[in-house]
């Protein structure tokens, strides 16, 4: 596949320079069709009957081995949820944090993981996003670090591996804004998110959570889809492996679309996506202060001149489509291995 038949999937580039895969990744045409075509057959044949529920369970493993194939782990590994908030929210309730135990952060991180951190009760220890301040941060109570891999505001990737050797402590990564666009680098990391929807390009509310060991967690938010079998009391026994995680029923047609998008990243998309996002910042570098550093991610985030917002809204007048990182007085490009030289010329135009 090259780059011209690679870009081509996607429709809405034919008008718009799409750099906001952050956000949402775009659309492939064949991923809309398996979500219409599934829509359809539910609309003429109905959503039930064992044939159709059985169907669903395979597709479940063929899209968790999918996903477990994009971050290099095995499939066992894998829950499949609905967001990197959910795969968050399931670790921290698992570890029965509580008011007496402590989780190490960052300035920089997301609320859908800050919120969860908030929520478990532990000490939330905000430190600069740097890994010897992460490392230094850590005490005896420490039962947890908690970050990204890469920070969705400045676009640095973080070197979690000393993190996690050097700290000692389990590390819970929010992936959000690696999974699917940087190679995978999980290693000997404990937890790791998954949004689906961005740099994967799936259909929304499509997600995974790799566990190391799932023997260290407790199932605190049991769906249907975690248990091997179950009493009248709801006692349960879990199912083996991270598939006790998973969150829940995700749609037939969103499974469908999640399957689908798997099958339009060509082999060399890492390669690609890393060279658009250097030619970005190179392109944009004369214009405003760029904040990522150069190789880290591929995120490009930088100061504008003006207001945020209203260049934001310039740009998508112009065809150009990008984000404001509210209350950061930064824009955010996020260039994909869809993204090309016309694409990075019209942003910088617009800039």
């Amino acid at each position: 596949m090259t780059p011209e038949e690679a870009r081509a999937q996607f429709p809405v580039l034919e008008r718009f320079a799409y750099l906001n895969a952050g956000t949402n990744g775009p659309l492939a045409r064949t991923t809309v069709e398996a979500v219409v075509e599934q829509n359809e057959r539910d609309l003429v044949e109905g959503r039930s009957g064992m044939d159709y529920f059985h169907g669903m369970l395979d597709l479940r493993e063929d899209v968790r081995a999918g996903i477990a194939a994009v971050i290099g782990v095995e499939p066992t590994s894998v829950a499949l949820t609905d967001s990197t908030t959910r795969g968050c929210a399931l670790v921290l309730a698992g570890l029965g944090l509580g008011d007496q135990d402590e989780v190490v952060t960052t300035d920089q991180e997301h609320f859908g993981l800050t919120g969860p951190l908030y929520a478990t009760g532990a000490r939330v220890v905000i430190v600069d996003a740097e890994e010897d301040a992460i490392v230094n941060a850590v005490t005896p109570r420490t039962r947890l670090i908690a970050t990204s891999h890469v920070l969705w505001t400045t676009g640095r990737k973080l070197d979690l591996h000393r993190v996690r050797e050097d700290a000692g402590v389990p590390v819970l990564v929010d992936g959000a804004q690696s999974a699917g666009a940087i190679p995978p680098d999980v290693g000997a990391l404990d937890f790791y998110t998954v949004s689906a929807q961005k740099w994967l390009c799936g259909p929304e509310s499509t997600g995974a959570l790799y566990v190391a060991d799932p023997e260290r967690l407790r199932v605190k938010s049991p769906s249907y889809m975690s248990q091997d079998s179950y009493e009248t009391s709801g006692q349960f026994v879990p199912k083996e492996g991270t598939k006790r995680f998973d969150s829940g029923w995700i749609p037939v047609p969103s499974l469908r679309g999640l399957e689908a998008a798997l099958a339009t990243h060509p082999e060399w998309r890492y390669e690609r996506a890393a060279a658009m996002a250097a030619r970005c910042a190179e392109l944009l570098s004369a214009r405003v202060d760029i904040v990522t550093p150069p190789g880290h991610s591929t995120l490009v985030s930088f100061r504008p001149n003006g207001d945020p917002a209203e260049l934001v809204e310039s740009l998508h007048a112009q065809g150009v489509v990008v984000r404001e990182l509210p209350g950061r007085n930064l824009v955010r490009a996020s260039c994909g291995w869809w993204t090309n030289e016309d694409d990075l010329q019209r942003l910088a135009a617009g800039v």
